[in-house]
């Protein structure tokens, strides 16, 4: 058991020593809640930035082989983790209720099982959909048919290869607010041909991230719950139901899985138009996520004020530096308007290859965009400067708030982040903690 009180939020002082499991399955559930809807908005940064510079087939081919090159290895990565590997249908509904791809609440999927190799789910509100329809119908069938079609088998496909999921209706709506926005079936008949994966796929699998452990708590600190995901489907499910060690766990698992697709985003940028262009778009979405991530945190979170301790929180709870055992950073309040933020050599730096938001601290100059993201949503004085680092540490800067600068500009990376409704979704608990 912790030797200090759970925190239902972090609005009390900044602790040097906070993990994951310092947190209340409560707080977890929220944390957990935002971090699922980070990890899916990265591609409302990325896919414009594609687009300024290529056809719209052409973005569309990078969502479906960035989808294809990840979703399946932290579909099996989830299944491992919270023990529901079982191969069929309900495996199936299982990994989507835990995806960055379905955010809870802003993708509102609801499932029925017929039986191990039969059923169906739909959505009653899609806030992809929502982003996608004022955008006019090419995009609703870019997203919706071409799109979806080759991501969704590729993600059930890794549960078995005889999976596939079909439409029974999907947009554009007919009538316009038809409801639920899209019905689809999955079945798994072995008398088809096994579906075969993305080359991609096993790119991205051959990095240190695909296989990274956790930082397992061992037990729980808290009462009630769910240990793993080995019962039965709930199609209500909600992050409340697992018990603490498995909230940890499973949170650490949606960072993993955040990482997982901007690494494979970066890998089919820089195979279509080269490692330069990925690179030029690397930072632009990393700080683009850093800055949402973290206005979006601190509403959930309860950080309050505009000094040093609310910026170090922000840091410590952000899932751009999570898991710890890929990602080491430090973080210390040097003074109230000083942060001091530090990388020790960490797995995240020996992938050896660029396409990882992390790298872009090898080639940062004195300051780095996504930690000013991070601190502009703190205080819009705030800016980051590269300093010596210590020993074991690769990177450091300072995070300095100073009242008598001139405000820094949001950088428009944020402001294509915020063209998604995810991006103002209030979330809202469907239930207590399971007890």
């Amino acid at each position: 058991m912790t030797a200090h009180p759970l925190l239902d939020d972090a609005a009390g002082p900044f602790d040097p020593d906070l993990t994951l499991a310092s947190l209340s399955r409560k707080a977890l559930a929220v944390l957990g809640r935002e971090w699922l809807l980070i990890g899916h908005l990265q591609d409302r940064v990325g896919m414009p930035l594609v687009l300024s510079q290529h056809p719209a087939e052409e973005m569309a081919a990078v969502a479906i082989e960035e989808w294809m090159a990840a979703s399946p290895i932290y579909s099996l990565r989830t299944q491992r983790t919270l023990n529901f590997a079982d191969g069929d249908v309900p495996t199936i509904c299982k990994n989507i209720q835990l995806d960055i791809g379905a955010p809870h609440q802003f993708l509102d999927f609801r499932f029925q099982i017929t039986d191990r190799h039969h059923g169906e789910f739909w959505l009653d509100h899609c806030g992809a959909l929502m982003d996608a329809e004022p955008m006019g119908e090419e995009y609703v069938q870019r997203m919706c048919h071409d799109i979806e079609d080759p991501t969704f088998d590729a993600t059930a496909a890794a549960t078995n290869p005889y999976a596939k999921i079909r439409p029974l209706h999907r947009p554009p709506r007919v009538p316009a607010d038809r409801s639920p926005h899209c019905h689809w079936t999955i079945e798994i008949d072995e008398s088809t041909e096994p579906y075969l994966q993305h080359d991609n796929l096993q790119i991205v699998g051959n990095s240190l991230l695909a296989s990274i452990g956790l930082v397992d708590p061992g037990t729980d600190a808290e009462p009630g719950g769910w240990a793993d995901y080995s019962g039965e489907l709930d199609p209500d499910f909600c992050l409340e139901d697992l018990s603490h060690r498995a909230l940890v766990l499973a949170l650490q698992e949606v960072a993993i899985q955040t990482h997982l697709l901007a690494r494979a985003f970066l890998t089919c940028v820089a195979q279509r138009w080269g490692d330069a262009e990925a690179a030029d778009h690397n930072p632009g979405v990393f700080s683009g996520v850093a800055g949402i991530g973290a206005e979006r945190i601190i509403a959930a979170l309860r950080i309050h004020g505009h000094d040093a301790d609310a910026l170090a929180k922000v840091l410590q709870l952000h899932p751009v530096f999570h898991p710890r055992t890929y990602i080491a950073p430090r973080i210390e309040v040097l003074d109230p308007a000083t942060v001091r933020f530090a990388l020790d050599d960490a797995p995240c730096f020996r992938e050896g290859d660029p396409y990882s938001w992390l790298h872009t601290f090898e080639v940062a100059g004195d300051s780095h965009p996504a930690l000013d993201a991070i601190a502009y949503a703190v205080d819009p004085h705030a800016h980051s400067r590269r300093v010596e680092p210590r020993p074991g540490e690769r990177h450091a800067f300072v995070i300095e708030i100073d009242p008598t600068a001139p405000p820094a500009r949001q950088t428009g990376f944020v402001s294509l982040a915020k063209i998604s409704t995810g991006a103002t979704v209030t979330f809202l608990p469907r239930r207590e903690v399971r007890r």
